[in-house]
């Protein structure tokens, strides 16, 4: 066989072993969309271009299922073509956008707009539409129409959809497409204008605080919703203890709920709040020590099914 555009001999690079639990050195050999041979692999053996991966790690392309590409309407703080350029430096070869752009992407037309802007790229961009229009909470939007356009979920992130009667229909539909909805458990009450989670450190510091009861209380609520209509709840960014717990409970009874964690709540804690980093103002907030363990117990027993990165740019100022 011929070298030819995209047959490349990565040598020397670490990949994880399934079986073995373990990273291995070994060579990987990548003709166009085919992987030829993993192992020993001499240079006359294959026709490729040959890269040296020495102290690379070498896997298939990262998926992210919550990311934040703000176009349109905040193309000053990212564009998709930008996000997905961030999303390939970072091994990402697929990504799910959010709906809480302006306007939201809440309609088969917004959903073809992500959909063009996003041809061509080297990074797959699968828009998640609004389950309200314009994510007011006030009344569905079509999700039907969006998932022919190319839509892959459903949710208002940003915001949960705080309305029972909405979310018990959109988890009816949803059941009936397949595809989860996906809910900022948040509690707005228990949240707005606060800046940090409610424990000892917001104490010493002073500063309003969010409780991780906000949390809870929605993630209780929809999971009795999607147990009640049999539809797929995903909980968003989970960073309370007994949120995980809650999960951990409900697939034990066979409910249809998955969740989420970031690697700021699983690294972080609210003590680093007290360095006084806006780039640790976060929503949710970062829980106590206790938290942040609860949630690496989840991610190692499976009850928190994915990471992802809540990737959510913002300008400077």
């Amino acid at each position: 066989m011929s070298t030819k555009r995209g047959s490349f001999l990565f040598r020397g690079g670490r990949i994880y072993d399934a079986r073995r639990r373990k990273f291995v050195e070994a060579d990987l050999w990548v003709d166009g969309d085919v992987i030829r041979r993993v192992g020993k692999i001499g240079p006359d053996e294959a026709k490729a271009e040959l890269v040296d991966a020495g102290g690379w790690i070498l896997a298939p392309g990262f998926i992210d299922i919550h990311v934040h590409l703000r176009e349109p309407g905040r193309e000053d703080a990212e564009t998709i073509f930008t996000g997905a350029q961030a999303a390939m430096a970072g091994g990402f070869t697929a990504v799910c956008a959010m709906p809480n752009t302006n306007p939201a992407i809440d309609n088969r037309g917004m959903v073809e707009f992500v959909r063009e802007r996003a041809e061509g790229l080297l990074v797959d961009v699968f828009p998640i539409g609004a389950v309200t229009k314009g994510r007011k909470g006030e009344e569905l939007a079509e999700m039907g129409d969006m998932l022919e356009a190319g839509a892959v979920a459903f949710s208002d992130d940003g915001s949960p959809v705080s309305n029972t009667e909405i979310l018990r229909y959109a988890l009816e539909y949803s059941r009936m497409f397949r595809v989860p909805i996906i809910d900022h458990c948040e509690d707005p009450f228990l949240s707005k204008g606060r800046v940090m989670n409610e424990g000892r450190v917001s104490t010493r510091l002073g500063f309003a605080a969010t409780p991780p009861l906000a949390e809870d209380l929605l993630v209780i609520r929809d999971i009795m919703m999607a147990e009640f209509t049999g539809g797929h709840a995903h909980i968003a960014h989970i960073s309370s203890g007994r949120a995980v717990e809650l999960v951990r409970q409900a697939k034990a009874r066979g409910v249809k709920v998955t969740a989420e964690a970031t690697p700021h709540h699983f690294c972080l804690t609210d003590e680093h709040v007290a360095t006084f980093d806006t780039n640790l103002r976060v929503n949710p907030p970062l829980r106590s020590e206790e938290d942040r363990q609860a949630v690496i117990e989840g991610l190692a027993d499976g009850t928190i099914d994915a990471i992802v990165t809540d990737h959510a740019p913002h300008t400077i100022e």
